[in-house]
């Protein structure tokens, strides 16, 4: 009589080691894709980071300069939309 209750217990032991893989390996995955996530979120942030450097690269150089007139005209151009009396400007309105 004792022998029903050991094959229960091991098909139970067995039940619960599959259920356990089992939760263990759905966790890796989710981790794994977790991890890929923020690969590319680091390698974007990465990108980011070396633009902003070279801009800072870019404002140092024409700090040097000791020409403050180029600072001024770029600061006109993209922030105030000004240009000079004989310029043209087209606007790309095909969104191309």
């Amino acid at each position: 009589m004792k022998r029903k209750p050991r094959r229960q217990r091991s098909v139970i032991l067995k039940l619960l080691c599959l259920f356990v893989c089992v939760y263990v390996f759905a966790n890796l995955v989710n981790l794994w894709s977790t991890l890929n996530e923020s690969q590319r979120e680091l390698n974007a942030l990465k990108q980011e980071y070396a633009k902003t450097q070279n801009d800072i690269a870019e404002l140092k150089a024409m700090l040097s300069d000791e020409s403050n007139k180029q600072i001024i005209e770029k600061a006109a151009r993209e922030r105030l939309g000004y240009i000079y009396s004989d310029e043209q400007i087209f606007v790309d309105i095909s969104g191309n």
